[in-house]
């Protein structure tokens, strides 16, 4: 055989060994240094900061704007007649849409996560109009606003927002421009710098408090009763009517009991049919995605709908719950740690009893008052999650140490839905690589589905684009739920020896059963199945009643022939 075929690397080609890998990295940087205009380091350069802008001073409150945004509709709409309650100027931004990702992708870094882009995007957009559309300078922009909105910690990009607000803010024009971030941990923060312009006293955070409960409460009614509205668009007409009651009153500080009682016997008065059988579907994952109402998750609550189904929502209150739950079950960790912490009980300087005191009493306070505007909005047997069972729940599958996204929540979530039949399916939304939910959803979800075969469970990652994809890949699924929800309405028809014309009286008639806001005991996944089953024990009982009554008439007759 002709040629030379050699093993070994060529005696011209440098060894590995022979490479220094210090000095040929100092070289590339020397050379990408001069490309791009760059200094030379001496090695004595400081290391860098960001620079911190002007602060939101008290003095600036009455002539800066402050714009909220990242939750619902309800939420945002609600927050901003609170704070103007308590004499700040707010704007609630639109909802974000696929225009808001357009500019969070223009002026963000390459690689982030769908919430990054699409609420920098709506903020970076919304600045764009005022100094394009309305003719507003840069400089008046900046002055005149604040950008107040939610954020996190945690092992994902969502705790980089501040530098990604500040990299898009300056790359469009506005550097300089003031953000005020509410953090997962650690109380209202300021980007910029210090607590201030914003009088954080106790009306404060009640007004917020009262803002996010009522806003759950209404949105949690809406999917409550929108699947089966019987004039469509109904719902949604009372509902703005709901927000704009409750919003006069809290610009206007009066007392929230009117407006909530008239509320309630507004959403009543809408017709309802809870005969047509609809699956109900459970909407967890990544708290943004899960949460908004946009083109963020290809408003997905709607489409559900549409395609006929009952959508079950995550409430904000469940959140707020959610880290409680987890700094007492951080306090009471770190109680143990006597050796590395040092105080008494593990934790210097702090009275672990006095602390768990107090979130254990907040925990019950949001619950209480959550109720209180439940009742009287009428969200009548709705239970806020129990976080301990939650955690019990899951700690076979994921430990509750671990944290990012909703930590062992969406294993538990899963589990809860299927084991006690609180859904007929359940729905993972997250952000395209998103590190803490994708793992937990695609890893450990996998399992679950295998302990419990029943599941019908579907993860999905958001990016933007790709909505019929998602679409296609939930009708697939929806299928399966909806055979599921008529199974479970035939189960409960044929327990009580009934069937589907059986139902027809109770489509007609003005029972309290076919009222907008009554609930019927939970028996199943799917609102018909609980109906059918609560409707048979009742026409069982008035069946016996009657049976009864006769039969005790008819003795009496006797005994009184008799005499």
């Amino acid at each position: 055989m002709n040629g030379n075929f050699s093993q070994g690397p060529s005696d011209q080609e440098p060894q590995e060994s022979d490479i220094d890998l210090e000095l040929e990295l100092k070289r590339f940087e020397i050379e990408e240094r001069e490309r791009l205009g760059l200094p030379q380091d001496d090695g004595q350069g400081a290391q860098w900061v960001e620079p911190i802008h002007d602060k939101f001073s008290a003095q600036q409150r009455a002539h800066t704007t402050l714009l909220v945004s990242g939750l619902t509709m309800a939420h945002d709409q609600l927050i901003q007649a609170a704070l103007t309650g308590l004499g700040y100027k707010v704007n609630a931004l639109d909802c974000p849409d696929n225009e808001a990702l357009r500019f969070g992708k223009e002026f963000g870094n390459r690689g982030q996560c769908n919430p990054t882009y699409f609420t920098v995007g709506n903020l970076v957009k919304y600045l764009t109009h005022l100094r394009d559309d309305k003719g507003l300078s840069t400089k008046e922009i900046i002055d005149s606003n604040v950008f107040v909105t939610a954020g996190a910690c945690g092992p994902c990009r969502f705790g980089t927002y501040v530098t990604e607000y500040r990299k898009a803010l300056r790359d469009a024009g506005f550097d300089g421009f003031r953000v005020l971030l509410f953090q997962q941990t650690g109380g209202l923060k300021q980007a910029t710098g210090e607590e201030v312009g914003l009088e954080l006293n106790p009306a404060f955070f009640l007004g917020v408090c009262k803002s996010l409960i009522i806003g759950d409460v209404l949105n949690a009614l809406a999917y409550r009763i929108r699947p089966y509205e019987v004039e469509e668009g109904e719902t949604d007409r009372v509902l703005e009517e709901c927000k704009s009651m409750i919003g006069d009153a809290l610009v206007n500080r009066k007392s929230l009991l009117p407006p909530l009682v008239r509320c309630r016997k507004a959403l009543a008065a809408v017709k309802v049919d809870r005969t047509r059988i609809k699956p109900r579907v459970g909407i967890i994952g990544e708290f943004w995605a899960m949460t908004t109402e946009g083109d963020g998750n290809y408003k997905l609550q709607r489409f559900l709908e549409s395609e006929g189904a009952e959508v079950d929502v995550q409430l904000v209150t469940a959140w707020l719950l959610y880290m409680l739950w987890e700094s007492r079950y951080d306090t009471k960790q770190r109680a143990t740690l006597k050796a590395t912490d040092g105080g008494q009980n593990g934790i210097e300087g702090k009275d672990v009893r006095k602390h768990l005191a107090t979130l254990w009493a907040a925990d019950k306070a949001l619950r209480t008052v959550f109720q209180g505007i439940a009742k009287l909005l009428g969200l009548f047997d709705y239970h806020l999650p129990d976080m301990d069972k939650l955690a019990d729940i899951a700690h076979k599958h994921y430990n509750n140490h671990l944290r990012g996204g909703e930590g062992h929540l969406e294993v538990a979530k899963v589990i809860n839905n299927v084991a006690n039949k609180k859904t007929n399916m359940t729905l993972s939304v997250k952000p395209f690589g998103c590190m803490p939910s994708s793992g937990v959803s695609d890893g450990v979800q996998s399992l679950i589905t295998e302990l419990y075969p029943e599941t019908i469970f579907l993860p999905i990652e958001t990016s933007g684009d790709g909505a019929v994809n998602v679409y296609s890949r939930i009708q697939m699924q929806l299928f399966k739920a909806k055979k599921a929800a008529r199974n479970e309405v035939d189960k409960a028809l044929a327990e009580y020896g009934l069937k589907d014309e059986d139902l027809d009286p109770l489509r007609k008639s003005k029972s309290r059963l076919n009222r907008a806001l009554h609930r019927s005991p939970h028996m199943a996944g799917c609102t018909t199945a609980d109906l059918v089953h609560e409707f048979a024990k009742g026409k069982t009982r008035r069946t016996s009643f009657a049976k009864g009554f006769w039969q005790r008439k008819k003795n009496n007759d006797r005994r009184v022939v008799a005499q």
